[in-house]
Order: structure tokens, then sequence, then C-alpha cells
């Protein structure tokens, strides 16, 4: 993903090639601590701290008018670069993102760009520290000092630190996050990821035994009909109810392209929420208690089934200053629009949520907050990361992922961390629960809609 703050004065060296009306030359990204050179069909990500800069992704030109070019990477990303009102501001677009990213035109590249980024373990760690400490909004609200991580960790890292030692030192440093949207992929050393104590990450393994557990005791033996490769299920409840159950908000296609994916999701929302349903429907049960994320546009796209009426969903914003955590970009408000020449559903509405709803879910769980008409949550807190992910290469060829952004209500109030609570606290899917071949969650949503008859 081409994301990215900028580190350092600028090289004396010029944007030459800017083109009026058009987003060629060089800009930097307000927040994401990215740099983008926009040239000739190519784009080439930067990823600048005060310390490096290292080469990111490139992206090729796809289409797209010459005021507002699109992208694609060779990973199938893609995006837009829309010139602005002035010719020193532009505005980037990710599919699958809902909020635009400002660019800023520079002269050249930051002064690190200009000289090569050591190579070793002490230079990893390096870069690895700074981008937290430039990037990573939650320090305060966790509690971490992290000067006082570098002063603990820096001095055991020298020219002869193995793989295996500095994978373990990082591993240490970043395990006091509890933060499920930092990861280190350490190629044939390893791979470090991590949940909120007390909860796991969905795998297919407990997918596939949560499914088979509801459709056999929820929906007594009744299959979900089933769409997007088994990530959206449907079944009719008795007494005029329905049950829509998602385990993520992506990989719906093979493709797994935004645009492929929002074609599957609407296609599956056209023979659920078809108008004799609709019609018909008392109340909806949406089970999001397992749920691996993805992309937030494509939330967004099922609230706008939901309602008749636009509603705030959230205001997003990204830490915007290397020296202070606590300044950002300007919010950005998103609204749930009504899906315009669709079916929607707009009754009562009761969302099952867990601590292995992730990311997207928790961002779709969000956006209906505010949505006009009965919307219950039943069960457990989310898991608490909402922000995409910055994808940051390191020196000697790692990858760490971590957040940068905070999703805020009307009020300004971020759930990060703690996740968004339920209404209604059920236990989810623990040992007593199956042994006692209970639901808890589920009967509740049930009664709940039963009141609402």
């Amino acid at each position: 993903m081409l994301l990215a703050v900028v580190g350092g004065p600028a090289l004396p060296v010029a944007a030459a090639g800017a083109v009026s009306g058009s987003p060629a030359g060089m800009w930097r990204v307000d927040g994401y601590g990215t740099v983008l050179s926009v040239e000739r069909g190519r784009l080439l990500e930067y990823q600048v701290t005060s310390v490096s800069c290292l080469k990111g992704e490139s992206a090729g030109r796809s289409g797209g008018a010459s005021h507002a070019p699109r992208y694609l990477t060779a990973d199938g990303d893609a995006f837009t670069v829309r010139s602005g009102p002035r010719p020193d501001r532009a505005s980037m677009r990710v599919d699958g993102s809902p909020n635009d990213r400002a660019l800023r035109r520079i002269a050249a590249l930051p002064v690190s760009c200009a000289r090569e980024t050591p190579a070793g373990p002490v230079a990893a760690f390096d870069v690895l520290w700074q981008t937290f400490e430039e990037n990573y909004p939650f320090f305060a609200a966790k509690g971490i000092d992290w000067d006082a991580v570098r002063d603990r960790y820096r001095p055991r890292i020298h020219a002869g630190t193995t793989d295996a030692e500095l994978f373990a030192v990082f591993r240490e440093m970043l395990s006091p996050l509890h933060d499920a949207h930092v990861a280190l992929l350490a190629g044939g050393t390893g791979v470090f990821a991590q949940s909120r104590p007390g909860t796991v990450i969905p795998g297919q393994a407990l997918e596939d035994r949560i499914k088979a557990y509801v459709q056999e005791r929820d929906l007594d033996g009744r299959p979900l009909r089933e769409f997007g490769r088994g990530r959206i299920g449907y079944a009719d409840l008795p007494g005029g109810r329905g049950y829509l159950r998602l385990s993520a908000f992506s990989g719906f296609t093979q493709a797994n392209t935004f645009a492929a994916n929002s074609a599957e999701l609407d296609r599956a929302l056209d023979a659920i929420l078809t108008p004799a349903r609709t019609a018909r429907l008392k109340g909806l049960i949406i089970d999001l208690r397992i749920n691996g994320g993805g992309s937030d546009s494509l939330g967004l796209r099922l609230a706008a089934r939901l309602t008749d009426r636009p509603h705030f969903a959230y205001a997003k914003r990204a830490r915007n200053d290397p020296s202070d955590p606590s300044r950002f970009t300007r919010p950005q408000p998103v609204y749930v629009q009504p899906a315009a020449g669709r079916s929607r559903f707009a009754g009562p509405v009761t969302v099952l949520t867990g601590g292995t709803t992730f990311s997207a879910g928790e961002t779709f769980t969000q956006a209906l907050i505010e949505r006009p008409g009965l919307t219950v949550r039943i069960g457990e807190p989310t898991q608490g990361v909402f922000s995409d992910t910055l994808e940051r290469r390191l020196p000697g060829g790692w990858t760490v992922l971590l957040p940068n952004e905070e999703f805020l209500t009307r009020s300004g109030h971020t759930f990060d961390g703690p996740g968004i609570p339920p209404h209604l606290s059920e236990p989810v899917f623990t040992d007593e629960e199956f042994a006692r071949h209970l639901d808890s969650a589920f009967d509740r949503a049930v009664e709940v809609l039963r009141e609402r008859r």
C-alpha cells in the first residue's frame, strides 16, 4: 500500500516535470511518512523518517483523466492521484479506504534520500524505532515510554547480532503494545503478530468451527446461503427475522480487488435484501463475531443498505508530526449514504461482536452507532484496531506493519485499544458456552428483536 511524513530539509534539486493541471512532480503526503514521485506514467513511493529513506512500492498508470490519473501496483492495489485547486496541492484516494490523503508539492526528495540507508542490524533497529516514534499514535494511551524502550534495547544490538537475536529483541519491544495492527514479517526468521490479551486472531480453523456451530445450534441445522467465497452467509429465521453473517470485509473474490469485492457484495445483498424480503423482515441479526477485517469502504457499502437516511459514520485522521504525537491531520468526516436504486432494510438491527471482530468489522460497527432506528450491539467488546496499516520496509528486507490513524466518533472519542463495547454484554464462544451448547449472544439478539414486534 502506498502511504507516508517527511523528515529533514529538501535537497536543492528540481521538481522538474510538473505539468499544469497534472499531479506530476514530487509530493509529501500529510501523515503516513511518505513522499511520492509522479513522473511519466509511473509513481514511486519513498518511505521516509528523519534517519532513513527507503524505496517502497511502485505503480503504473492504469487510466483516468490527466488531472486525476489512476495507478495500479503489482499487488493489485489501485488508487487515484487528483490535482488540487492550487498547483502545490493534490490528493490521493486508495480504493477501499474512505478518505483522501492530502499531498503537498515539494521541491525535491528529503536529504535522507540523497544517501543510502545503512544496512545491518543496528540500522534496522534505528529505522524500526524511528518509524514508530514518528507515526504510532497510541504510546500515551498504552502507557509506553518509547524513549525508554530504545534506551533499554539498543545497547543489545551490534554488527554481529544474528537475525534470530534481532527478531527476539523486536518481539520484546513490540509485545507490550498489544496491538493487532502491529506485525513484523521477518522472512524465514519468523512472523510476529498478536491480539489484545484475552482474545485470539481469527483464522480459518476457528471460522470453520464457529460456522458449523452456528448452523447446527442457532439455525437448527439450516444451511447458510453463502456468497463471497463463503465469507457472506444468510438465513431466514422463524418469526420473520433474518441472520446475516460476515467473516471478513475482503476476499469475496479470487481477484480480491476492491472493484471485484464490491461487485460481489452488491450481488450478495441484492439476493438477500430483496424487496419482498425487506417488506416482511421484522429484524436483522448481523453476526461479526468472527470477522478478520478488510476494506472499510465495503463496510460502508453494507451500512448503506441498512438506512433510508444519511447519517454520520466516523471521522478519520492520521498522525502528522514526527516530533509531536498529539498532532494529527484535519479529521475527515465520513457519512453513510442510503444505497440509491437498491433495496434497503431500515428496521431493527442487532449486531453481534466480540474480541475476534477486527479492523473493518469494527469500523462497520462504528458506522452504525448513529444509524437511525433501533441498532443494538450484543456480545463482547471488539478487538480495538481501526487504522489502515502502514507497511514499512526495514534495512535488510524485513517489513513492519503499524497503525497511524484514528477513527473518531462525532464527539471526538476513539475506541482504539479497548474496542467498541456492546450495549448488552453476553459471552462469545467461550468454553463454557460450547460445553453447555449455548450461544447467549445470539439468543439475546433474537429476544431483542422479538420484543420489537
